[in-house]
């Protein structure tokens, strides 16, 4: 929507993706709380998981918002659409029995997917609650304790990649809409962020309410959604 709303006020395409991804991480914060206290509250949130990503996630958003800075704005929405991609046919196509293993791997293993997690999160924008979803059921982790515990990570994604595209954008303020600061929009923070965050504690009691296969099948076509639009900017800006 962001990405929309910023083509339509004519931000200049070379900050566009910057500006969409650092908003959106942003409007996550007070969601992702929201989400994982209501996720918390159920008992559900796998704590040695938490303990074990939070750092490795953190150093994968910083290098993601340095990539902002330096990349152009089609490596983000290659990366929104490869990412997403990936992550709606696994939902989609995938089966119960694909497990990488029934328990979690070594501390090593574990801290590459939380840097890796945290890196797709900040080129994306998003808090990372489908990919940690995603690798902690390849081991054999339930859905719903998979769902609580990716939004527990996604608070201080969002919390580092916020604070990391703010300054990542200070130096192009001239060229940015009024009232941002660095590749955060205020204005879209404010308009979005209370809303999004009032409904959330919502969407976690119908996420626990939903059968495993329905809640995967709706997110999947949700993002396979999001990632064939960024697929046809891509092509759009690509071939004019």
């Amino acid at each position: 929507m962001l990405f929309e709303v910023f083509r339509i006020l004519d931000v200049p395409e070379a900050m566009r993706m910057q500006l969409c991804v650092g908003t959106s991480l942003a409007i996550i914060v007070p969601t992702a709380v929201r989400s994982y206290r209501a996720h918390l509250a159920k008992g559900l949130v796998i704590q040695q998981v938490m303990r074990s990503w939070t750092l490795p996630a953190i150093a994968g958003v910083a290098i993601g918002a340095v990539t902002a800075v330096l990349a152009s704005g089609g490596i983000l929405k290659l990366a929104f659409a490869l990412f997403a991609g990936i992550i709606a046919a696994k939902l989609l196509v995938g089966r119960e029995d694909w497990v990488l293993a029934q328990q979690l791997p070594g501390r090593f293993i574990m801290s590459a997917w939380a840097f890796l997690v945290g890196l797709a999160s900040s080129l994306m924008g998003i808090s990372g609650g489908s990919l940690a979803t995603i690798v902690l059921t390849l081991y054999g982790k339930p859905i719903h304790n998979a769902v609580a515990t990716s939004a527990g990570l996604g608070v201080p994604i969002t919390i580092a990649g916020t604070l990391g595209y703010m300054l990542a954008g200070l130096p192009y303020r001239a060229a940015l809409p009024p009232l941002s600061v660095g590749f955060v929009s205020v204005i879209g923070v404010a308009l979005i962020a209370p809303i999004s965050s009032y409904v959330a504690p919502f969407g976690a009691r119908l996420a626990h309410a939903l059968p495993r296969r329905r809640l995967e099948i709706a997110f999947g076509l949700f993002l396979l959604i999001a990632s064939a639009r960024f697929a046809a900017s891509l092509v759009t800006q690509s071939f004019g």
